[in-house]
């Protein structure tokens, strides 16, 4: 390979992807995109629940140890990954429009936070149904429990942040250093178990080598995984796009979509 060649490329490469970038934050753009895309990804998502819920409701074999009562984790496991995963995104979403004056990112971060808060507080709530035949109570002050409650929390303030302030901007800067500060405690709640002596279960997909479930009842929950990632999306693409049109509708081309 010719390495002036390559330099040269580099830029014109790095130039795109920045291109890209900000088509892809555009208020406009973004709102087209995820109107075509919404819908596709909710139907998905409502076939993949459809046949997750089927597979591990009614066709995986009870566990050995809990009988039927441990169906409640294909809710619980796929809502709890969520509300990490979401959480991270909101991040992601307020850092890009705290540094890149992206107002697309606080939007998208705004529209997060319900989701993420509704992924958490169901984690909660079946975590706690769970806990009862097994630990013989709705709750205790568990690391994994508490720093879950914690999320919720977070979920909370930023939204509440959001509110407080009647300057929109301010408003999103503040939460977004809300959102930034309230990474750290993603990594607590995933490594509690092992940090800690927990009383909660350990992981059984993510760890390294083969998941200690059996396929039947991997397969459903996997499924279920995918479902509400695909939901997620097109929860989230509706979210934007109404924040949106009412973010901006003192620009031409809401104007225009509204008057059509």
């Amino acid at each position: 390979m010719n390495p002036s060649r390559s330099k040269a490329q580099r830029p014109a490469s790095t130039k795109r992807s920045w291109l890209w970038f900000h088509r892809f934050g555009s208020p406009e753009y973004f709102y087209h995109f995820s109107g075509k895309w919404a819908p596709r990804c909710g139907l998905i998502a409502l076939i993949l629940l459809i046949v997750g819920l089927y597979g591990g409701l009614v066709a995986a074999p009870p566990d050995y140890q809990m009988g039927n009562s441990y169906r409640i984790i294909f809710i619980h496991v796929p809502s709890a990954w969520m509300s990490m995963f979401i959480y991270v995104v909101m991040a992601i979403a307020a850092g890009t429009g705290l540094v890149w004056k992206m107002k697309l990112g606080h939007v998208v971060a705004r529209s997060c936070a319900p989701l993420g808060a509704m992924f958490t507080f169901c984690a909660l709530v079946t975590g706690s149904l769970w806990g009862k035949p097994t630990w013989g109570t709705f709750w205790i002050w568990d690391a994994r429990l508490t720093s879950e409650l914690v999320l919720l929390f977070l979920y909370f303030g930023y939204m509440a942040l959001t509110s407080a302030i009647e300057d929109r901007k301010t408003a999103s800067q503040a939460a977004a250093i809300l959102a930034l500060v309230g990474v750290v405690n993603i990594p607590i709640i995933h490594f509690s178990v092992e940090w800690w002596n927990t009383l909660h279960q350990g992981s059984t997909i993510t760890k390294l080598g083969r998941p200690t479930i059996d396929i039947n009842m991997l397969v459903p929950l996997l499924i279920m995984f995918a479902a509400v990632n695909f939901y997620f999306i097109a929860a989230l693409f509706n979210r934007v796009r109404f924040e949106l049109l009412s973010q901006e509708r003192q620009t031409n081309w809401v104007r225009n979509i509204v008057n059509v």
